[in-house]
C-alpha cells in the first residue's frame, strides 16, 4: 500500500470506529477462505461489520476513539468487528462461529464504549436477543387482559350452561 492509500485506510476505519459503539478484536489465524466468507455474511446479517486490519493502521485509526485502549500494541492476524445497534447480536454471531472454528479467538472489546472481558463477552452472547426481550416484555403486559378476558369467559360460560339446563328442564314454560 502507498501513502494514500493507507491515509483513506485509516480515515475508512478511524469513521468506523467513531459510529460503533461495540467492537469486537478478533484472531483469525489458519481461517479458510469460504469460512471467512460465511462469517461475513452473519456479521453482517447481525447488522454489524467484518474487517481484517493491518495492526499500525488500526493503531492510528483508533486515536482519539473509545476502541483506543484495546486496538493500541496489537500483535499476529487482527480482524475487528463493530456495531452501532446490537451489541448481543453479534456477540452470539461471533461467539457461535468460534465455537465452530477454535482458531478464530476474542482478543479484547469494548461494549457500549466500555472496555469488556473475553468472559463478560461470552456473557453476553448467552443474554437474550433484543426481539426476545420484547416478547417476554409484551406476554407479561398481556398476562393481565387475559386474565380478566378469561374469568369473564368462565362466567358467561357458567351462565350459558345454567341457561341450558334450565331449557332443558322446562323452567321458562307460562
Amino acid at each position: 500500500m502507498n501513502r494514500e492509500e493507507k491515509a483513506k485506510e485509516i480515515a475508512l476505519l478511524k469513521a468506523d470506529l467513531e459510529v460503533s459503539n461495540t467492537v469486537f478484536v478478533v484472531n483469525f489465524q489458519k481461517q479458510r477462505v469460504t469460512e471467512d466468507w460465511h462469517l461475513r455474511k452473519q456479521v453482517k446479517a447481525a447488522g454489524g461489520r467484518y474487517r481484517v486490519v493491518k495492526n499500525t493502521l488500526a493503531a492510528r485509526g483508533a486515536q482519539g476513539t473509545a476502541a483506543e485502549p484495546v486496538i493500541q500494541k496489537l500483535s499476529g492476524a487482527t480482524a475487528l468487528a463493530t456495531t452501532a445497534s446490537n451489541p448481543v447480536a453479534l456477540a452470539k454471531v461471533l461467539s457461535a462461529y468460534a465455537k465452530e472454528n477454535p482458531n478464530f479467538t476474542f482478543r479484547a472489546g469494548i461494549v457500549e464504549g466500555r472496555v469488556v472481558s473475553i468472559n463478560q463477552i461470552t456473557e453476553l452472547a448467552l443474554m437474550p436477543s433484543k426481539e426476545e426481550l420484547l416478547a417476554k416484555i409484551m406476554y407479561l403486559v398481556g398476562s393481565p387482559a387475559r386474565g380478566v378476558a378469561t374469568a369473564i369467559q368462565s362466567v358467561i360460560r357458567g351462565m350459558a350452561i345454567v341457561l341450558q339446563r334450565a331449557v332443558e328442564e322446562n323452567k321458562f314454560q307460562q
